[in-house]
């Protein structure tokens, strides 16, 4: 008997006894067959590695084990979303399993191919928070998702629904997670059909084979069926014992919950205050990952109120000050609540160079780690050089790797752009002498250089303006120049006189 012959054998005895959600497994292994024949659409498998997409995965697969295989004419692509900050035990297991199914699918002739995608290189999560200075995600501020989660998986998707016309999503979402997702289920329901409509994605259906399972539900068929591409499910039941957490599904659209207190989602996460996940995982033995829980601690350490102006600037990426509108106040000063801006270089600086130490520590105990990628490495560099508020012009990002490893990624010479350390000492001189501060000469200059040689120079006077129109000082000074009308006027007047005298130049 061959192994295919083998699993589907072992999987039909189990359907013919066991019965989930009040309907015989019989009955859901034939819909997915009758759904797969009834029509040319792609299906996309969204795998997250947790048991509900296992499940389904499971399910299709055995499903498409039974049909004769002159029916298998239907694509049926496997999507897994890697964040590149993912659990490192987790997503090793993920890409196993994922290489694994290409191999098993081939051999037992099936049209199933598996899929990692991962995040544009310019928005991954260091690049956001080490480049850009974006703060940790927090429930109010949860920028990590929609980039690194949502839009990989949408660009696969929409990519097939252009080759396709349409496709159909087929999801391990459950009614019983949460009542925010089982309204969000029936919402997009379409009467008399097994298929839902996507919340976001035009010409997008979903299909959800276990919408009315339970947790225990899944758990029953796991551990009773065998896993059809390999082994069996029990070290993901020994994974989710270990980690005493819950599951971060494949997220494809906002209204997909947080999956911050789940083993299976990002080990840098800051939208829950404890990482139960990590916490039990380095409590059952793996004890190697307790500086990545440390280094997270600190993350959501700087996100609590009393430590954003220890942190972070007090200046958003815009070069301005601002504060919340309407008249809502800071609970100890009683001041116009004050919105910080990106965090402080010296901040990134460290928590990057922290980083390495932590990766290159892990790997010389024996394990083959990246905690961060080469690419995104060049990509902080550049936002360092041209950050809008503190620009790195001592360079220092190679030096940071080199001071870790003792060796040398292949820089490109001239990242530098047009200022150098020698230049910014020199700036600051003047800045004591004439108290016009470094950071805005050094963009007036950099306005020049970008437009010297051009016939036209049309907008280098609003170019100009905005750089002015900034907040340059301190934060009292800033505060103390918009609070008097008098200074306010000064500026003004400045303004328009270097207006005037740019005109009669032109």
């Amino acid at each position: 008997m061959t192994s295919e012959n083998y699993i589907y054998s072992n999987h039909q005895a189990m359907i013919d006894d066991l019965s989930i959600a009040g309907r015989n497994l019989s009955e859901v292994i034939s819909e997915i067959k009758t759904l797969y024949l009834s029509d040319q659409r792609p299906w996309i498998i969204g795998f997250s590695g947790g048991k509900d997409s296992t499940t389904i995965l499971s399910l299709v697969y055995c499903a498409l084990l039974s049909l004769p295989k002159e029916q298998l004419l239907k694509r049926i692509y496997v999507v897994s979303s890697d964040t590149l900050v993912e659990t490192p035990v987790v997503v090793d297991m993920i890409l196993s399993v994922l290489e694994t199914i290409n191999k098993q699918a081939a051999a037992d002739n099936l049209p199933i191919t598996a899929h990692p995608v991962r995040p544009k290189p310019d928005q991954t999560f260091w690049v956001n928070l080490l480049g850009r200075g974006y703060p940790a995600p927090t429930q109010t501020f949860r920028w990590c998702t929609e980039r690194m989660k949502i839009n990989p998986v949408s660009a696969f998707i929409l990519e097939k629904v252009a080759s396709f016309g349409e496709v159909i999503v087929i999801l391990g979402s459950r009614s019983l997670e949460s009542a925010s997702r089982a309204q969000v289920i029936a919402n997009h329901k379409i009467s008399g059909s097994l298929l839902s409509r996507h919340t976001s994605l035009p010409n997008a259906f979903t299909y959800m084979p276990i919408a009315t399972w339970s947790a225990d539900e899944v758990w029953e068929y796991l551990l009773s069926a065998p896993c059809p591409w390999d082994g069996n499910n029990r070290q993901l039941f020994d994974l989710y014992k270990g980690s005493n957490a819950g599951e971060c599904p494949l997220v494809i659209d906002t209204s997909t919950p947080s999956c911050g207190n789940s083993r299976f989602g990002c080990w840098t996460c800051t939208v829950v205050t404890k990482d139960k996940a990590i916490e039990g995982l380095v409590q059952t033995g793996e004890s190697w990952m307790q500086p990545l829980l440390d280094f997270r601690n600190e993350l959501h350490f700087s996100t609590l109120p009393e430590n954003k102006t220890i942190y972070r600037n007090y200046k958003r990426r815009i070069g301005k000050v601002s504060y919340m509108k309407g008249n809502i106040t800071d609970e100890t000063s009683g001041d116009k609540k004050h919105i910080p801006g990106p965090y402080w270089m010296h901040v990134r600086k460290r928590w990057l160079s922290t980083l390495l130490q932590i990766e290159k520590d892990i790997c010389d105990s024996g394990r083959k780690i990246e905690l961060i990628q080469k690419d995104e490495l060049h990509q902080i560099r550049q936002l360092w050089l041209r950050d809008p508020n503190e620009p790195d012009w001592a360079d220092s990002l190679p030096g940071i790797y080199q001071a870790v490893y003792s060796d040398s990624l292949n820089w490109v010479e001239n990242d530098a752009g047009a200022f150098t350390e020698p230049d910014a000492q020199l700036l600051q001189e003047i800045e004591e002498e004439y108290g016009a501060p470094a950071e805005m000469v050094m963009k007036l200059i950099d306005i020049e250089l970008a437009m010297t040689g051009l016939s036209r120079r049309t907008g280098v006077l609003n170019k100009i303006e905005a750089v002015l129109k900034q907040d340059w000082g301190t934060l009292e000074d800033i505060n103390s120049r918009n609070s008097n009308p008098d200074r306010q006027n000064i500026y003004k007047d400045k303004l328009a006189s270097l207006k005037q005298r740019y005109e009669r130049l032109g």
